[in-house]
Order: C-alpha cells, then sequence, then structure tokens
C-alpha cells in the first residue's frame, strides 16, 4: 500500500477534517482514507441523519402540552356544513 504525504493544508481544512475525524469516530488517516475514496467515486458516502440538525425549529411537549393545544384548537376543527355551500 503507498503513503502520500500532503504539505501545506491551511488551517480551515485541518480543522475541517479534525472535526470530520471527531464525528466519525475514527483516526485521522482512516478519515483522510474514506474522504478521499468518497470524493473520487471508490465509496459511496453514508447517508447522513439530519433530523438533529432541525431539533432547534421543533418543539418537544408534554403530554399535558399536547393535550392543552388538542384541547384549544377543538373548537376550530369542526366542519360546519353551511361554510362548504
Amino acid at each position: 500500500m503507498k503513503s502520500i504525504t500532503i504539505h501545506g493544508l491551511d488551517g480551515p481544512l485541518d480543522k475541517r477534517i479534525r472535526e470530520k475525524a471527531r464525528q466519525m469516530g475514527l483516526s485521522l488517516n482512516k478519515t483522510i482514507k474514506k474522504l478521499l475514496a468518497e470524493s473520487v467515486g471508490l465509496q459511496e458516502p453514508e447517508p447522513r441523519d439530519h433530523r438533529e440538525e432541525f431539533l432547534d425549529l421543533f418543539g418537544i411537549w408534554t403530554k399535558e402540552e399536547a393535550e392543552d393545544f388538542h384541547k384549544n384548537i377543538r373548537e376550530i376543527r369542526k366542519l360546519d356544513p353551511e361554510d362548504w355551500t
């Protein structure tokens, strides 16, 4: 197996690679090999779970809050046939 040395990585690239390694729980070497293989099409990138990226946009209600919400909108959920004629 061949070895390659890469000189002159700029700060942002180095930081991003190290963050990626931490996120994936891999060594820097394994992370770089994985990123290279994905970038040249030798390996499919792993599908990402984006749910956590949107958690700040969605609230999580307690059971009581959900019941209170449904109680408060009960009236507007009723259909009046007169509205459709």
